[in-house]
This record gives structure tokens, C-alpha cells and sequence, in this order.
């Protein structure tokens, strides 16, 4: 398991960030608050309040892989 924080801006970087989420079996949490919502859900990420970061817990083996995928929304 591996934490980092993230920050998505507009319907783009969301849709980018699901669709390289989406590449991995393992389960992705996205964290605002406290809610938590699958991180390979379109709508479940717009129901977080985007205005500040959110963490990211990947539940995987390669997590670093995935990383390294997003990592321009890396904060």
C-alpha cells in the first residue's frame, strides 16, 4: 500500500488519471475529507471537493508504476 497526494483540475486531468487508474486490477481509493471513493470512478471523483488535494492509496504490487503514470498530478 502506498499514499500520495494528488490534485485534479478539470474533466481532462479526471479523465486522464481514471483512464490510467483504470489499467491496473489493483484497487485505487481517492481520499477528500472524509469520504473515500474508488479512484477508477468518473463520478465517484466528482463528488470529492477537488479545490485542495486528495490522497491517493494504491493497494497493489506496482504501485510505483501507476505512480509514475500520474504523476503530473502528483502535489
Amino acid at each position: 500500500m502506498k499514499t500520495v497526494k494528488i490534485r485534479l483540475g478539470g474533466v481532462d486531468e479526471i479523465r486522464a488519471f481514471v483512464n490510467a487508474a483504470s489499467m491496473y486490477e489493483y484497487d485505487i481509493d481517492l481520499r477528500g475529507g472524509r469520504y473515500v471513493v474508488d479512484g477508477k470512478s468518473i463520478m465517484g471523483i466528482f463528488s470529492l471537493d477537488l479545490s485542495a488535494p486528495i490522497e491517493m492509496v494504491v493497494y497493489g504490487d506496482k504501485e510505483d508504476e501507476l505512480i509514475a503514470k500520474v504523476e503530473k498530478f502528483l502535489v
